[in-house]
C-alpha cells in the first residue's frame, strides 16, 4: 500500500504548522508581568457583555456583606431552592449509592442518553398520549448543559430567535458559538432576532413581526416574567415554525409550576408536544432543579422526536446522540436513581408537588406584597418568579437602591436583555419566614 496523498490544503498547513530543525526557538511572550503564549483568544469571547448574570451578582453580594458584615441578607435573586429535598427521593439516592459498596449493585458508565427505566418513565408520566417514546427521551445534567449542547449542535451558520426578555444563556451561548455579530449600546446582538415579549402585547411576541430565524428559543413559564403561554398561543407558535422551517427549543423547566386551570385553548400546556404538529419542529429541554430541588444534584433531559429532520432530511437526534456520546459521559447514575423516585410512583409525585407548593404559596406573598404597594406586578401564578416594574428607572439601579436599603437580593430585568429594562424579577425560592421577613423590609421601604 502506497502513501496517502495530502491535498494541496493539506500541504501549506503542514509547511506552515513544522518548524525546520534549525528554526530559532518560541519564547513565551510576557505582558503585564506575565507570560502568555501564542494562542489566539476566541473572539467571540471578546462580544459577551461583562460576566455572566448570576455570578455577577453574587459579585455584588459579596461587596455588600463585607460593607455590612451584620446584615442579614435574604435573597430572593438567583433562583435556587432551598426547600430539603423529600426523603422518598433522598432514601432512594442511598439505598442506590450504598449498593454500589457490593458486587452485586456496582455500577460503573452508564448508558450517554440515560438509564433506560429514568427514560421509560419520563416518556409516560412527564408526555402522557403524546405519543414520546423512551428512546427520544436524552438524559443529561440540566437543561442549562443541553442548551449549550444543542448550540454546539446547531453550529455557527444558524441564526436564532429568542423571547426577550428570557434566560440569557441561549444568547450567551450562541455567542460563544460564532451565531452573532456585536452588541449595541442597548445590549442587542447582530443577528439575533430579539422577540418582545411585554405587559402591552400579553408576553407573547407579535409573530408577524418576527424575521425567519432558525432556531427559536422559547420558554414557558418564561424566566423571569413568569408568564405561561396559552394553547392558542404555542399553536401559533408551532405553526409559525412549520410555515418557516424552523426548529423552536422549548424550555419547560418550570411546567411543574403551571395551574391546572384552563380549557380548550385557554388552556396552559406543561408540554409544546400537547399541540399539534410540535413533533416535526420542536426539541423540548427541562430540568429536575426546580420541581425536586435538584439544583445541586443535577439532572434534567432533552426531548427529541424521530420525526424533526435537517433540510436535507437526515434525523435531528441521530446528531444529538453523536453530540452527548462525544461531550458526555452521562449524567449521574445516582441523580437518576433519585429522579426515578420523583416520578415512578404516586408517592414520589406527590412529595415534588408540596414542594412546589411551597414556592408558589412564597409567589402569592410576593405578588400581593408588590400589589399592595401599588406596583405593576406580573408572574408568580404558574411559575416562582414574580416581575415587578419601575417605570422610568434602570434595573441595576433599582436592584442596588433595594439591596442597599433593605439587604434584600433582586435581579436586574436588564441582564435578561434590553426588554427587561426598567423590571425587577424577584424569586419565591427561600423558606417562609425569610419571604415574609424581605416583604416587611420591602413594604416599609417602597410604601
Amino acid at each position: 500500500m502506497g502513501m496517502p496523498v495530502m491535498t494541496d490544503e493539506e500541504q501549506r498547513f503542514l509547511e506552515k504548522s513544522v518548524l525546520p530543525l534549525d528554526a530559532a526557538p518560541i519564547h513565551v511572550k510576557t505582558t503585564g508581568g506575565g507570560p502568555r503564549t501564542s494562542v489566539l483568544r476566541n473572539p467571540n469571547m471578546e462580544k459577551l457583555q461583562k460576566g455572566y448574570l448570576f455570578p455577577e451578582i453574587s459579585i455584588k453580594h459579596e461587596a455588600h456583606l463585607k460593607k455590612y458584615p451584620d446584615a442579614k441578607v435574604i435573597s430572593l435573586g438567583i433562583g435556587d431552592t432551598t426547600e430539603p429535598i423529600p426523603s422518598v427521593i433522598t432514601s432512594a439516592m442511598a439505598e442506590y449509592v450504598l449498593a454500589l459498596s457490593t458486587p452485586e449493585g456496582y455500577q460503573g458508565y452508564g448508558p450517554e442518553q440515560g438509564q433506560m427505566n429514568l427514560r421509560k418513565v419520563i416518556a409516560e408520566k412527564v408526555y402522557p398520549a403524546m405519543g414520546i417514546k423512551e428512546s427520544e427521551v436524552f438524559i443529561s445534567d440540566g437543561a442549562q448543559c443541553d442548551i449549550a449542547r444543542l448550540q454546539t449542535l446547531f453550529g455557527p451558520n444558524v441564526t436564532i430567535a429568542v423571547q426577550d426578555p428570557t434566560f440569557p444563556g441561549y444568547v450567551d451561548n450562541g455567542v460563544i458559538v460564532g451565531q452573532t455579530g456585536s452588541a449595541d449600546e442597548a445590549g442587542k446582538y447582530a443577528g439575533i432576532a430579539y422577540m418582545r415579549c411585554a405587559p402591552e402585547n400579553h408576553f407573547f411576541p407579535d409573530l408577524s413581526r418576527v424575521p425567519h430565524t432558525d432556531v427559536i428559543f422559547f420558554c414557558s413559564p418564561n424566566n423571569p416574567t413568569g408568564h405561561a403561554a396559552s394553547a392558542a398561543q404555542l399553536r401559533e407558535l408551532v405553526d409559525f415554525a412549520r410555515r418557516n422551517g424552523s426548529i423552536i427549543v422549548f424550555d419547560t423547566a418550570y411546567a411543574w409550576y403551571v395551574s391546572e386551570a384552563g380549557d380548550g385553548e385557554g388552556k396552559k400546556p406543561r408540554s409544546i408536544y400537547e399541540v399539534p404538529g410540535a413533533r416535526e419542529v420542536a426539541i423540548e429541554i427541562s430540568s429536575f432543579s426546580k420541581f425536586a430541588g435538584f439544583t445541586g444534584v443535577r439532572l434534567g433531559w432533552a426531548v427529541v422526536p424521530d420525526e424533526l429532520r435537517y433540510a436535507d432530511g437526515s434525523p435531528v437526534a441521530r446528531d444529538f446522540d453523536r453530540i452527548v456520546c462525544t461531550c458526555f459521559n452521562g449524567a449521574s447514575s445516582v441523580a437518576q436513581a433519585g429522579g426515578l423516585a420523583c416520578l415512578s410512583t404516586e408517592e414520589g409525585r406527590d412529595a415534588v408537588r408540596r414542594v412546589v407548593g411551597v414556592y408558589k404559596d412564597n409567589a402569592r406573598v410576593l405578588v400581593d406584597t408588590f400589589a399592595s404597594l401599588g406596583k405593576e406586578v406580573y408572574g408568580g401564578t404558574d411559575s416562582p418568579y414574580v416581575w415587578v416594574r419601575f417605570p422610568g428607572r434602570r434595573s441595576w439601579d433599582v436592584f442596588a437602591e433595594i439591596l442597599e436599603k433593605t439587604h434584600v437580593i433582586t435581579v436586574p430585568g436588564s441582564g435578561f436583555g434590553p426588554g427587561g429594562e426598567g423590571f425587577i424579577r424577584v424569586s419565591a425560592f427561600n423558606s417562609r419566614d425569610r419571604v415574609l421577613e424581605a416583604a416587611a423590609r420591602l413594604k416599609k421601604f417602597l410604601a
